[in-house]
C-alpha cells in the first residue's frame, strides 16, 4: 500500500518547473507590456492578463489531476468531434490579422487548434493501444485522426501549428512499431519540394532516396512508386509555391535573405537579431531594453517574447533560460519514461514533441534560424489558450504518472 502511495504521487521538481517557468513568463510579459523612456513609464495590462491565464490554468491543472483516469480517456472522441466542428466554425468568423483563427469570447479569445493539437494526439495514440496492428492499419489509422484537423488548421491558414501537429504525430509513429522507412517515406515528398530548388541537389536527394530503400529491403514496387511521386515534385514545385500565400513566400524568402524584404517580412527577423545581439553578455537590464522600448521590436510580447530576454537579460540570461527548459522536458521524460501502456506512452511523446517542437522554433524564429511562423514560446509568451491547454497537456502526463501502478 505504501509503495501504491509512493507512486501516485506527482513530480514536485516538475510542477516547480512549471511554476518557475509561469512565473518568468509573468515577469518578461510584464517587461514586454512596460515601456520606459527616461523617467516616463507605460504600461499595457498583458501581465495582468497573463496572471489571470496562470491562475486559471493553475486550477484547470488541479481538476485535470482529480478527475478519474478512465473519464479522460472516454472522453477524448467526444472532445474530437467538438473540437474539429469549433474548427469548421471558426472559417466561418471575421478573420483577425489575416487568419480565422480566433474565436471571440468577450475580453478574451480561445484559439481551437491549440486544443485540436493535444486531442489529435490523444486520438492517434488511442488509435494505435491495440495488439498485432499490421503497418497499413497503423497508417490508416493516424491518417484517419490526423488528416482533418491538420486540413482545417492549414486552411485557417495556420502553417505553423499545421506543421507542429504533423511533426508531433510522426514522433509518435517513430516511437511505434511502425518500421522506420515508413516514416522516410511519409517525408519524403516535402524534403523533394526542398531540395528541388537545384536540380544536382535533387538529383543526389533521389539518389540517396534509392540506395537507402535498397540497403533495407523496400519492396521494389513500393520503392518505385515512392521514386515516382518524389520526381515528379520537381516539376510540381512552382504549382506548389504558387498556391502558397503571399505571406507565407515572404516568409520563406525573408528566411533565407532577412534583407530581400527588410521593411516588410524581413522586418520582425531583422529587428529581433539586432535585439538578441545587442544584449551582449550580461544584457541591459530589466525594463531597460532599447528595441523594445523604442517600438522597433513588434510583437514583444507574443512570438518574440524571446528577442526581449536576450536584449534584456543578455547570453547568460538566455543559457540560463533554455537550461530550466531543457531540465523541464527532462523532467517529463523520467516520467514518460516509466510509463507501460503504449496508450500513455505515445500520448506523452506526442506532447514532448510538440513542446520541444515549439520552443526549437519560437527560439529559432527569433536568431533567424528558422522561417516565422508565429509559434509562442509555451509558458513563457503572452497567450491564454497556448498556456492553459500546454498546461493541461501536462496534466495528462502527470495523471498517467500517477496512475501507471494500475496498467503495470
Amino acid at each position: 500500500m505504501n509503495n501504491y502511495r509512493k507512486r501516485n504521487e506527482y513530480d514536485r521538481v516538475l510542477l516547480f518547473l512549471l511554476l518557475v517557468l509561469m512565473v518568468f513568463g509573468v515577469l518578461m510579459i510584464y517587461s514586454a507590456s512596460t515601456t520606459k523612456i527616461g523617467e516616463s513609464i507605460e504600461h499595457n495590462n498583458f501581465y495582468i492578463r497573463q496572471i489571470i491565464f496562470v491562475i486559471i490554468s493553475l486550477i484547470s491543472l488541479f481538476i485535470l489531476l482529480k478527475l478519474p483516469y478512465m473519464l479522460i480517456e472516454i472522453m477524448i472522441i467526444p472532445l474530437f468531434v467538438l473540437i474539429l466542428l469549433t474548427l469548421v466554425v471558426v472559417l466561418f468568423l471575421p478573420a483577425i490579422k489575416g487568419s480565422h483563427r480566433w474565436i471571440s469570447l468577450g475580453i478574451l479569445g480561445f484559439q481551437p487548434s491549440e486544443l485540436a493539437k493535444l486531442l489529435t494526439i490523444m486520438l492517434v495514440a488511442k488509435l494505435l493501444d491495440e495488439q498485432h496492428l499490421s503497418h497499413i492499419q497503423m497508417l490508416l489509422r493516424t491518417a484517419a485522426a490526423a488528416v482533418l484537423p491538420v486540413l482545417l488548421i492549414f486552411i485557417e491558414p495556420d502553417l505553423g501549428t499545421a506543421m507542429t501537429l504533423v511533426m508531433s504525430i510522426l514522433v509518435v509513429l517513430a516511437f511505434s512499431d511502425l518500421p522506420f522507412y515508413y516514416l522516410v517515406i511519409l517525408v519524403s515528398p516535402l524534403l523533394s519540394i526542398v531540395f528541388s530548388v537545384n536540380a544536382y541537389v535533387f538529383s543526389l536527394w533521389i539518389l540517396l532516396l534509392g540506395l537507402y530503400f535498397f540497403r533495407q529491403k523496400v519492396h521494389l514496387l513500393i520503392a518505385g512508386l515512392v521514386g515516382i511521386l518524389n520526381a515528379s515534385l520537381y516539376f510540381l514545385t512552382p504549382f506548389v509555391w504558387n498556391s502558397l500565400k503571399s505571406y507565407q513566400q515572404n516568409r520563406i524568402l525573408t528566411f533565407i535573405n532577412p534583407l530581400h524584404d527588410p521593411f516588410g517580412s524581413g522586418y520582425q527577423i531583422i529587428q529581433a537579431k539586432i535585439a538578441i545581439g545587442s544584449g551582449g553578455w550580461f544584457g541591459k537590464g530589466f525594463l531597460l531594453g532599447s528595441q523594445k522600448n523604442l517600438q522597433f521590436l513588434p510583437e514583444h510580447h507574443t512570438d518574440f517574447i524571446f528577442s526581449v530576454i536576450g536584449e534584456e537579460l543578455g547570453f547568460f540570461g538566455c543559457l540560463i533560460f533554455i537550461s530550466i527548459y531543457i531540465l523541464f522536458l527532462y523532467r517529463i521524460v523520467l516520467n514518460v519514461g516509466k510509463l507501460k501502456r503504449r496508450f500513455m506512452f505515445y500520448t506523452s511523446v506526442g506532447i514532448i514533441a510538440n513542446l520541444s517542437i515549439m520552443m526549437f522554433v519560437n527560439i529559432g524564429m527569433n536568431m533567424g534560424l528558422v522561417p516565422a511562423t508565429g509559434i509562442p514560446l509555451p509558458f513563457i509568451a503572452y497567450g491564454g489558450t497556448s498556456l492553459l491547454f500546454n498546461t493541461l497537456a501536462l496534466g495528462v502526463i502527470l495523471k498517467f504518472a500517477s496512475e501507471r501502478s494500475v496498467f503495470e
